[in-house]
Parts: structure tokens; sequence; C-alpha cells
């Protein structure tokens, strides 16, 4: 059998999360770095294919490179790394199911937040400014992802990383389920292409992507702010709400709740 049942993973995301939470600060702020590094690094990739596609493609050149985006997060969690999305949903998990402390779940967040933030930007600035890979030729492109991220409304950013984070979120729960090394790829390329193909927001992404604009001289930092403070809102719903918390209540307190009804004494009657 090469996948775990849904019941499987939800103990397996559980104990993810556990390991997660009670990582070191030097282990989540190094692979914090590299978290935030590979999912740049995709979507830098994703730039140089699609950036002087011509404009007659149409959505066709943003499903190819949204083909390739996924390569940062099979690096993440098939190579190692830390990345704040897919936190989200396995260490809120460990939350819920009272493995773990409230003080643990902000402690991890707080610190991969800061890593991936780190990595993102010394991808946008190094590799995207100072080589120059998102300017250029691609500067147009960059310019133009990173403005239609900005242009959203607070609330309309909010429920766009809400979808995405559904995404990434179910795309590490597949991770986990399958247990040889491409059914992972497998898990982890699809819902992730979609994601990128829909638009849907993701906080990391656009730590690299808006800063890459800025450093390219456009745009500002309140601009960047104004757009993570909702797209970070919006993915923490989507990975610890429509994922973890409805898998827990399917999997771990309906399945509590059973066994406790099955272990209750049968009801007496008098004489």
């Amino acid at each position: 059998m090469g996948y775990y049942t849904p019941q499987e993973v939800t103990d397996v995301t559980i104990e993810k999360g556990v390991q997660k939470a009670g990582s070191n600060t030097l282990t989540l702020l190094v692979l914090g770095f590299l978290g935030g590094a590979f999912i740049s690094l995709g979507y830098l990739l994703y730039i140089r294919v699609v950036g002087t596609a011509p404009h007659e493609w149409g959505s066709i050149a943003t499903f190819i490179g949204a083909s390739v985006f996924p390569v940062g997060l099979v690096c993440i969690l098939l190579g190692g790394g830390e990345l704040i999305t897919g936190n989200m949903m396995a260490v809120s998990l460990a939350w819920f199911d009272r493995k773990i402390s409230f003080g643990q779940l902000l402690r991890n967040f707080a610190i991969v937040t800061v890593a991936n933030l780190i990595g993102a930007l010394f991808v946008a600035y190094f590799f995207g400014h100072f080589v120059g890979l998102t300017e250029g030729d691609f500067l147009e492109k960059t310019i133009a992802t990173a403005g239609a991220k900005i242009k959203d409304p607070f609330w309309v950013a909010f429920v766009s990383g809400i979808g995405c984070n559904w995404f990434v979120g179910i795309a590490v729960w597949l991770s986990y389920a399958a247990k040889d090394f491409s059914g992972k790829i497998l898990g982890i390329w699809f819902p992730v292409m979609a994601f990128v193909a829909i638009g849907f927001q993701h906080v990391v992404a656009n730590m690299f992507i808006i800063p890459a604009a800025i450093f390219a001289g456009s745009y500002s930092w309140m601009d960047f702010l104004m757009n993570v403070i909702p797209v970070y809102l919006g993915n923490t719903v989507g990975g610890a709400v429509f994922v973890s918390l409805f898998y827990y209540l399917a999997y771990k307190k309906s399945a509590a709740k059973t066994k406790e009804e099955e272990f209750k004494e049968p009801a007496t009657f008098g004489e």
C-alpha cells in the first residue's frame, strides 16, 4: 500500500506538527530561511518561464508558469524546510488535538514567518535585483504580477489567501499521505499548480515578488505591508480552518465521540 488513509494522515500530520512545534530556534531559523528561499526560487522560475511569453498565449502562459512553480514546495517537503503556510495546517492540527500549547504554536509561527521573509528577501534582492533575473526583459512581468497582488482590497486579499492555503494545506496533507517519493511529488504538484493558475495569494510568494518589484524601483514597503497582512490572515484561515479543523472534526473529534459511545454502559430500566 503506497499511501495512508485520511484517518492515518491525521495522526501523521499531528505528529509532524508536534515535531515542528518542538524544534529549537536555530533549526526553525535555518529551515525557515530555506523554505522562504525555495518558494521564491519557484516563483523566480515562474517569472523566467512566462515573463517574455507572447500576450496571445493568454492563460496558457499562466498554466505553463503554474506547472513549474511547485518545485519550491517539493524542495521544502522532500529536501527539508519550514514554510509558514504549511505549518498553519500541521502545527494547528497538533494544537487542535491538544498535543501542543497555544504558546508553542505562536512561537513556531513567529520564528518561521521571520525566517521565510529573510529567505524571500534574499532571493528577491540577490537573484532578482543584483543578478537581474526579475528585471531587464522580465521587469514588466515582475511589476505587473506584484501590482496585481497589491491592488486587491483588504478583504479580497484575505479571501484569496484562504483559497491559496486551502490548496497548499491539502498539498502538504497529500505529501504526508504518500509513502514513496514520486507519490509525494504528485500530491504536492497538482494542488499548488491549481492555486497559482487560479491566482490566489500566498504570503511567502508575495514576500518575494513584491520586494522584487520594490528593489526595481516600483511600489513601496507600505504597499508590501498592506498586502501581506490580509494575505497572512487569509492563509492562516485556509490552512488552520479549511484543512486542519475540518479534518480534525471529521477524523479525530468524531472518532473520539464514537469510541466514547461504544464504551458507555447500556441504559438500565426500572424493574
